[in-house]
């Protein structure tokens, strides 16, 4: 046997992660959000990109599987997946010669204006005031201006301006004060004065050590402080034990006067700060719309708004690369792969999360129907299987991806969930039973208060085959008390 080098063919079929597949896996995964953000900076980037203008604008409509009829034929889907560009109809040539060409003029030109929208030598500013958006100021600057109008000291003003940069999210101090007074190198006494005076600042009770002086401060601001009221502030542990019997005693009450003062209680803010520097309720624009179709199915259809669309400008193409030197036509070849790429990866973008939402409302048809109790169990394998996807293909389309439905707009991630057996065979949806859970203790009466162990009771009467410790854990995911603080709050206020 010879021993040596030699050259040998070998033929091997591998899965090669290139730059273009890498993208096309991120666009997968991305909110509509990243995905308009992406499409601007390649827009800036590429030369041979351009925004699709003259669309009809009009979002593609799919019927769900087994729902009715799909809006567009599959053969005319097969033609646009194949498309190097989106179509773009009655466009006239980028090249085209508009000097001969006559404009009818318009706002620029000093045309007439319709709507609201101003005058067209902006002299004057027509919008009402509800049409101005208020200025926010945050809270640092809300409470140095109520120091600078409460202090003339400036060492008071500096001790002031310090507490304001300790406070927490909440709205307190959790630096001691010692500490605080040695940073400062000031008086014990003097820091204290100067918190105990903006304890008082609007918001009231900020700059408070702990729960019970941000409650007593506001409070104390509505004079409500009297020694009852004191005596429950000392007694706040009680009070989250549902205590109610001990706390009468100890405050020398009876329960209705125990009650209006825990009524005034739950009034008061315990983090004055939470809430201030809040920003805008985020509002979840949908990749998805459904609505009813006249035959009794679901339509589904893609949200113009979120679906970016661009156009490979192959004119300009056409008209550059001839032209252009070795550097040139190189460049201008990576930029046109590149375009035809992205519009591609779009449009198979758009069409795979169609499927995936197509096929979860089919499985999901009694939930639009009856509501949260007919939730089906479903995993990502058995939508992946259906479509003939990859597990993690099908993962990637429902994160960070929302459906507008009759129910109210929804993550797609929310209709997988875990199945629990059932005494008949049939397997239950976890959310399902977290609702059966919650409707279960809100009909229960102050004198028949179900346990955790009646709980199970009940529900294996229904037909789900469940755990005691899975009913507690779910009671905890719904901030539900345990049956004792439960029957303790419900003979208190019975």
């Amino acid at each position: 046997m010879a021993l040596g080098p030699r050259l040998n063919l070998r033929q091997t079929a591998s899965l090669v992660m290139t730059p273009q597949l890498r993208q096309a896996i991120k666009l997968l995964q991305f909110s509509n959000l990243e995905v308009l953000a992406f499409v601007e900076e390649e827009l800036e980037r590429n030369p041979l990109l351009e925004r699709d203008e003259g669309g009809d604008g009009g979002p593609r409509e799919h019927a769900a599987p087994d729902q009715g009829p799909v809006a567009e034929s599959d053969a005319d889907s097969a033609a646009l997946a194949r498309a190097e560009t989106f179509p773009a109809e009655n466009a006239a040539p980028l090249d085209t010669d508009f000097s001969n060409s006559y404009d009818a003029g318009g706002a620029a030109d000093g045309g007439p204006i319709h709507g609201n929208g101003g005058r067209t030598d902006f002299s004057e500013d027509d919008r009402g005031i509800d049409e101005t958006a208020e200025q926010k100021r945050n809270l640092q600057t809300h409470l140095s201006e109520q120091l600078r109008l409460s202090f003339d000291d400036p060492r008071e003003r500096l001790i002031g301006a310090y507490l304001i940069a300790l406070l927490c999210p909440a709205g307190r101090l959790t630096a001691a004060p010692e500490d605080i007074a040695a940073a400062l190198n000031a008086p014990l006494e003097q820091v204290e004065s100067v918190r105990a005076r903006m304890v008082r600042f609007d918001p009231v009770g900020l700059f408070a050590r702990d729960l019970k002086e941000c409650l007593a401060a506001q409070l104390a601001e509505k004079n409500r402080l009297d020694p009852a009221m004191a005596t429950l502030l000392d007694n706040l542990e009680l009070l989250a034990r549902r205590e109610m019997r001990q706390l009468c005693t100890i405050c020398g009450l009876d329960m209705e006067d125990l009650m209006d003062m825990l009524a005034e209680i739950r009034r008061l803010d315990p983090k004055p700060a939470a809430g201030y520097d809040s920003d805008l309720p985020f509002t979840v624009v949908p990749d998805v719309l459904m609505r009813a179709a006249p035959d009794g199915g679901w339509l589904l259809e893609l949200n113009p708004e979120t679906m970016p669309r661009v156009l490979v400008n192959q004119s300009f193409h056409a008209r550059v690369a001839p032209r252009a030197d070795r550097a040139g036509k190189i460049f201008l070849a990576e930029h046109l792969l590149s375009a035809n790429w992205l519009v591609k990866s779009l449009q198979q973008r758009a069409q795979t999360i169609l499927k995936v939402a197509s096929e979860i409302v089919r499985r999901q048809e009694d939930f639009f129907r009856h509501g949260i109790s007919q939730l089906h169990p479903l995993i990502l394998r058995d939508v992946a299987e259906l479509i003939e996807m990859h597990e993690s293909t099908v993962s990637r389309v429902t994160a960070n991806k929302y459906i507008s439905t009759p129910r109210g707009v929804l993550e797609l991630k929310f209709f997988f969930t875990t199945a629990i057996n059932s005494t008949s065979g049939e397997s239950h949806s976890s959310e399902s039973v977290r609702c059966r859970i919650r409707g279960l203790v809100e009909s229960e009466a102050a004198d028949n208060i179900l346990s955790d162990d009646a709980l199970v009771g009940a529900l294996r009467k229904e037909g789900v085959d469940i755990a005691r410790r899975t009913v507690a854990k779910y009671r905890d995911a719904l901030h539900i008390l345990s049956s004792v603080q439960r029957k303790r709050e419900k003979m208190a206020l019975a």
